[in-house]
């Protein structure tokens, strides 16, 4: 962390400039208010007020979504990696359905499922999918065969190799793609709160915007921004962790 002193000096820079573009009406102040003005709304917000209040509903829908799609998409994925069948019969729908936009379903999942929390983790979990999906399998058939093949060698069953060499191996490829759809999860939760929310910091930042009252809305959005690095933070400590069995470390 001490080791990315310059971009975190570049923040610091570019806010105070934005302070100063401000404060001397360089930029419009009514529409981009002084820092000093969001940081007093964002603490006044963040101290049990309403913007803390939506935390908590984004946070449930990008974990519940999130933790679905992993519980399904490794288990596929190295399934798609190890049987030539399982892939021939998922690949075609994978790359049909993988390029639509997950924002594209949001009509679609609120006809069947209507506006509450299944149709935002529903989405999510759309949206998180197919990076750990694929990347899992990527990881699967990047395995050296020959580790495969010295296990079945000391009679290791195909199911066992499957668990014990081929998941822990494919594991930096799974990591990768479950970080990816994090950061992914974050942007569909808070876009499906916009179009179709009453709660969550998405919807908070919308209703701020409608009836003008800017600093609050800039928090909300830097709350996002808090938000993300923090949760990739996290998952980067998560990541060094479980891969230090590698001998390198995850910078975080």
């Amino acid at each position: 962390m001490t080791k990315r002193w310059p971009g975190f000096l570049l923040i610091v820079l570019l806010l105070i400039l934005w302070e100063v573009a401000s404060a001397e009406k360089w930029i419009d102040p009514v529409s981009m208010p002084r820092i000093s003005v969001i940081a007093a709304s964002w603490i006044e917000n963040i101290g049990g007020g309403p913007l803390l209040k939506s935390l908590g509903p984004t946070l449930w829908r990008i974990f519940v979504g999130f933790g679905l799609a992993t519980l399904v998409a490794v288990p596929v994925g190295l399934l798609m990696g190890s049987v030539p069948f399982v892939y021939r019969l998922l690949e075609p729908i994978t790359e049909f359905v993988r390029p639509i936009p997950s924002s594209a379903y949001i009509p679609v999942a609120i006809l069947f499922l209507g506006i509450d929390n299944e149709m935002k983790i529903f989405v999510v979990f759309l949206a998180c999918i197919f990076p750990i999906l694929l990347n899992t399998y990527s990881g699967v058939r990047s395995v050296d065969q020959v580790l495969i093949d010295t296990g079945r060698t000391f009679g290791v069953s195909w199911l066992r190799a499957l668990w014990s060499i081929v998941l822990p191996a494919s594991l930096p490829n799974i990591l990768t793609g479950m970080r990816i759809s994090l950061g992914i999860s974050l942007i569909v939760a808070v876009v499906a709160e916009m179009i179709a929310g009453s709660s969550g910091i998405g919807y908070f930042i919308l209703d701020m915007q409608r009836v003008f009252r800017v600093p609050e809305m800039f928090a909300g959005i830097f709350t996002l921004g808090f938000l993300g690095f923090l949760i990739n933070f996290l998952f980067l400590k998560a990541e060094g962790y479980l891969l230090r069995w590698r001998g390198t470390s995850v910078e975080a």
